[in-house]
């Protein structure tokens, strides 16, 4: 769609500055209609939060095109980042893909950090507010919604989009509907420098990801582009069961062994993802709003990214629904100065391909966590490979 500038007197306030709230913004600017977006961190902390990102071909890389950044983004996209490797808790190896690196395939890796960067590049520095925590929202008789910090600080904006998350300040304006913890809690550890520090770990696990998969637990790893190798330790539990686990992110060195026990009958290869990490466990339980979420319209609020349809990381598309989000939000807004037709037009798209993806995500989780995972897994891939085969 061409550049186009428009005399838009509209505030647009976005809460939020990950890669959603930041693409929307810029895809915005492009248009020539401003907005401004507040965060709740007092500096851009993208570089500590998630690792490795993949970024799809339909969603992600085209909400970049709209952005200005592709060619921006493939100079710095790892597209040998699409090895995989998937084994069961013995080392058996169900899978073993390796990335042509003469080859552009359509879901290149990107470190969350970087993209972030790239996107700050090219955003006007003056809209970002950091250090703005949303308390609460308001509607207000004309229309606008007012916003009030934790800081003291209160806005009025004629439209708002939470960016702000699964767990919205936004999102109770529009719903009464809240996140539910899906049944799986993961540990987040980091394996730093690991090509000079541990090339065994960097010889199996390749360049990009390997998922190991069995009794309901997983192991996953991921190369990242700063050479760390990102690990998700992964178990389905009550979601008490984190309280009495005894398992606590104050004590590293305890967490690391009570994680080992827990693994304990799995191939020495697969528990070196454990031994092998620095001194930081980060726990977290994984939440998702129901398959199909949608919420009552409000011309003036609308949420995109996990605010609108939090799921669980196994479809890989949690950025790329947010990116995708951003793009169509953005030029529905070009498209309609009649703002509430924008929100119209954008939801109902929405709506349609994010539960499409909630409910993908949603069963892969259960496969991946389930009796004989791998093999499963395995079987769908290449059930999918054939589907493609057939279509192409």
């Amino acid at each position: 769609m061409k550049t186009t500038t428009r005399n838009d007197h509209r505030r647009i306030a976005i809460i939020g500055g990950g890669p959603g709230g930041l693409t929307l913004a810029l895809i915005l600017q492009k248009h020539g209609i401003p907005s401004v977006i507040y965060e709740r961190e007092l500096e851009d902390k993208s570089h500590e939060r998630g690792g490795s990102l993949d970024i799809h071909e339909n969603s992600g890389q085209q909400a970049l095109k709209e952005a200005g950044l592709f060619e921006a983004f493939q100079q710095v996209a790892r597209y040998e980042g699409e090895d995989f490797r998937l084994f069961d808790k013995t080392g058996k190896c169900f899978i073993d893909e390796v990335a042509d690196e003469d080859e552009q395939g359509g879901r290149p890796e990107i470190d969350r950090g970087v993209l972030c960067d790239l996107l700050l590049s090219k955003l006007d520095p003056t809209i970002l507010r950091y250090g703005y925590k949303l308390n609460k929202a308001c509607s207000l008789d004309n229309g606008m919604t007012e916003l009030h910090f934790e800081n003291g600080f209160v806005d009025r904006a004629d439209l708002v989009i939470g960016a702000d998350g699964a767990f919205s300040r936004v999102r109770p304006m529009l719903s009464d509907t809240d996140v539910s913890y899906s049944g799986l809690t993961m540990f987040e550890l980091n394996v730093v420098d690991a090509a000079n520090r541990y090339p065994d770990l960097v010889a199996f696990n390749r360049r990009g990801k390997m998922f190991a998969l069995d009794d309901n637990k997983g192991i996953l790893g991921q190369l990242n582009g700063d050479g760390r190798i990102k690990v998700y330790a992964s178990l389905k539990a009550e979601r008490e069961w984190l309280q009495t686990s005894g398992i606590s992110a104050d004590k590293p060195q305890e967490a690391k062994s009570k994680l080992l026990e827990i693994f304990e009958d799995w191939n020495e290869s697969l528990k070196k993802y454990i031994r092998y990490a620095d001194d930081a466990v980060l726990p977290r339980r994984i939440y998702m709003l129901p398959v199909g979420f949608q919420w009552k319209r409000n011309s003036g609020v609308t949420l995109i990214g996990d605010a609108a349809h939090v799921m669980s990381p196994f479809a890989g598309e949690g950025v790329n629904l947010a990116m995708q989000d951003a793009m169509e939000l953005a030029l529905a807004i070009v498209r309609n100065e009649d703002q509430a037709k924008a929100i119209e037009e954008y939801e109902e798209k929405m709506y349609e391909y994010a539960s499409e993806k909630a409910r993908e995500s949603h069963d892969n989780l259960v496969l991946c966590f389930s009796d004989d995972a791998a093999p499963k897994l395995n079987n769908l891939m290449n059930s999918l490979i054939e589907q493609y085969n057939i279509q192409a």
